[in-house]
Formats: C-alpha cells, structure tokens, sequence
C-alpha cells in the first residue's frame, strides 16, 4: 500500500513508464521494453493472454533490432516508436492501428514511409505526430471526437498545412496546438473551451478551430 521499488528493474535505468487498464510498460535508456500485469487482449506483447507478475522483455522487439524510446498506451493497446521513427503497436483491435487484436508488436502499416515524432494514446484512441507536424489519428468510434472514424491511421485532414508540435487526446475531445502556441480543439464542444462566437452550433465540433482566447508556449518535449 505504500510506493515501493521495482526490484526486477532495478539494474535498468527507466526513462519512460505508462500504464495501462490493468499493465506496465516501461522502456529503458537501452532501448529495451518491459512489461508486467495482466493481459486480455495481446497487451501485454508476448504473445499470449495471462498474468505476468514480474517485468519481463517483450522478445518480439528484440528481433526488429531497433532502439525504442518511449511508451504509450491505452486501456488495452499500446503503443512505442523507434528512434528513426517507425511505431508499433499491438492489443486491443480497435485502438492499435493495425484494426485487428495483435498479441506481438508490429509496425503500424499506415505509418510506414512515415516518420513519427511522438504518439500519444488514450483509453481507446490513439494519434502521432510526424517530423513535418502532420497529426494522424485513429480509434474505434468517435469521428467529431478524432477528426475521423477509422481503425488505422489517417490524417486529421482540418489540419493540413498546421505545423502541429503538441497533441493530447480525450474520451470526447482533442486539442492540437501548433508552433506559434495556436490551440486547435475539436470533439465535443463542452470540453472544448470554444466561446458562443464560434460559428458551429451543434453539440460536436467535427473541424479543427483555434481556441480564440488561448496561447500557449510549446517546449521541445512533446
């Protein structure tokens, strides 16, 4: 009941950590990705479905011998780029970017000839940035909510020409904002911080608009 240290990772130097609905991922300085708790979907990324109380390596990634660095995950996909760029994905069919349940990483086609930046995930959502801003997104449901409905990444169109630096996704919204500190929000307008002045009217607001009274200052960290 009290914060304790992970005494199966303690000869690895951790620099990234994500958790999930009910699993761990944790990618070190190596460029290793381990992983603990319980999987029901492939979240887990070895494999098969069960409990693994301790961290282990993922094995599939081994074999791609590249070096990843960061982690991210939803309640029961994830998610973890390479250094040049490539990401992988793998659980739950809906939110992995592959649109079907995969219980080992594997590169996320759509994203091939692609260079991804950093990722971002939510409890069923997904999006990534590329080197030239461009936001794709994907997600079982929810087209106002994530600029389209579909299981493998696609462009958030309302976008394009937006150099976009920064991204979170929520259940209902999400917020982009570019490198001059311009908030673009789109999903549902309650969580938006859209004043009456904005032109859609409806209870969704399925096209990228600037939030007119906010400016923010983006940090090379994403």
């Amino acid at each position: 009941m009290t914060p304790k240290r992970v005494d199966a990772l303690s000869k690895e130097r951790v620099v990234d950590v994500a958790l999930g609905g009910y699993f761990t991922l944790a990618v070190t300085d190596a460029g290793a990705v381990f992983f603990f708790g319980s999987s029901k979907n492939g979240e887990l990324g070895h494999g098969s479905l069960g409990n693994e109380v301790l961290p282990r390596r993922i094995e599939a990634l081994v074999g791609t011998r590249r070096r990843f660095v960061a982690v991210a995950v939803g309640f029961s996909h994830a998610l973890t780029p390479t250094e040049e760029g490539e990401l992988y994905g793998w659980g739950y069919q809906s939110d992995n970017g592959h649109g079907r349940e995969e219980r080992t990483p594997q590169l996320v086609a759509a994203l091939i000839s692609i260079h991804v930046k950093f990722m971002h995930a939510q409890s069923t959502a997904s999006c990534a940035v590329t080197e030239e801003g461009e936001l794709f997104t994907w997600a079982g449901t929810g087209a106002e909510n994530f600029g389209h409905d579909g299981l493998q990444p696609m462009r958030v169109a309302g976008l394009s020409g937006v150099d976009v630096a920064a991204v979170a996704i929520g259940r209902t919204h999400t917020l982009a904002a570019d490198a001059d500190g311009v908030v673009w929000a789109f999903g549902r307008r309650s969580a938006l911080g859209l004043d009456a002045s904005c032109p859609e009217d409806s209870v969704d607001v399925q096209t990228p608009t600037p939030i007119p009274t906010l400016r923010v200052r983006v940090l090379n960290s994403p």
